[in-house]
């Protein structure tokens, strides 16, 4: 996965132990099924990769685990990457399927 990358929400699910601490750093959470575009990939010192989310911005806060203050980012595994084109790659798409589509009908007119 890379930004830009369209993603599917597939575990929204927050373990009982984990909820008051997800709860004070996130103001706004993830929902399964739900479609999202990888902003941004943190490594986060290499402790778990994590994603920030073009849909969702939460306020950045001072995480002593990794020793600084970012926005909070969701573990990466929660999501699964969509195998469909974006839009802007879409018309890309199409603009070479036209393209190729004159170039024949050019060769067919000068037959």
């Amino acid at each position: 996965m890379r930004p830009g990358d369209k993603v599917i929400c597939i575990n929204d699910k927050i373990d009982a132990d984990k909820a008051e601490e997800i709860r004070r750093d996130f103001e706004i959470w993830i929902t399964k099924d739900k479609e999202y575009t990888i902003r941004e990939i943190l490594d986060n010192n290499g402790i778990v990769t994590g994603v920030l989310l073009e849909e969702v911005h939460n306020f950045p806060k001072f995480f002593n685990l990794i020793n600084r203050y970012q926005e909070p980012a969701f573990a990466i595994w929660r999501f699964r990457k969509l195998n469909y084109a974006t839009s802007e790659k879409a018309e890309e798409q199409v603009e070479e399927l036209v393209e190729v589509g004159v170039k024949e009908t050019e060769e067919k007119k000068g037959n």
